[in-house]
């Protein structure tokens, strides 16, 4: 918003800048939480059949 200063903007209270920085955050640790890893023998078992499908018929 090219023009508009500080005092020209909307102020929001503590308690409702608190709650949108949370609702944010919350969302950022959805969004960037890491894939959960396999059981090992489960990625075991798909590391064979990778293999697998590799080799020739």
């Amino acid at each position: 918003m090219a023009g508009l200063s500080a005092n020209d903007s909307e102020q929001i209270d503590r308690r409702t800048s608190r709650s949108i920085c949370d609702a944010v955050g919350e969302r950022l640790q959805q969004s960037l939480r890491p894939e959960p890893r396999l059981p090992t023998h489960l990625e075991q078992l798909l590391n064979e059949l990778e293999r697998r499908d590799r080799e020739p018929h």
